[in-house]
């Protein structure tokens, strides 16, 4: 079995200290979800994961390694797919310009609304996991 491998982040912004998540659209399907992309030659998970941002947002972001979450499935064509998602934090006011060929929406969404929007549920599940990493030590102060 051929195993792909792709990489990527949960790319945030922080408002009113709250974190809005940046979700994508596929340009040829109606899939929503985070930035990522396919590994290439020799590079690392978090080198994949940069340069996918920068492709399809135009963000440079530098990559959180202290949370990374792996995600494992099946796909139609009988390959296997690994992917490494991250988090990466980004100044409110950032301007994204879209990879027209592979991204025809974008936003930045609440948790609930994210959570809501993500189209598999193994990215629901991430999404979860990466909001409670990133609002975790805030309930555990009070």
């Amino acid at each position: 079995m051929i195993t792909e491998r792709a990489s990527g982040a949960v790319v945030y912004r922080l408002e009113n200290d709250q974190p809005q998540y940046l979700l994508l659209k596929s340009a040829t399907s109606n899939f929503w979800g985070f930035p990522k992309g396919h590994v290439e030659g020799t590079e690392s998970d978090i080198e994949t994961a940069v340069r996918e941002i920068r492709e399809e947002t135009s963000l440079e972001v530098a990559i959180n390694p202290e949370f990374h979450a792996d995600l494992d499935y099946d796909m139609k064509n009988g390959h296997h797919k690994h992917v490494v998602l991250y988090t990466a934090l980004v100044p409110g006011d950032v301007q994204i310009k879209r990879q027209v060929e592979e991204i025809s929406e974008y936003g930045w969404f609440d948790f609930a609304t994210a959570h809501d929007k993500l189209t598999f549920d193994n990215l629901k599940s991430l999404l979860s996991m990466a909001n409670d990493y990133l609002t975790g030590d805030a309930q555990d102060g009070e």
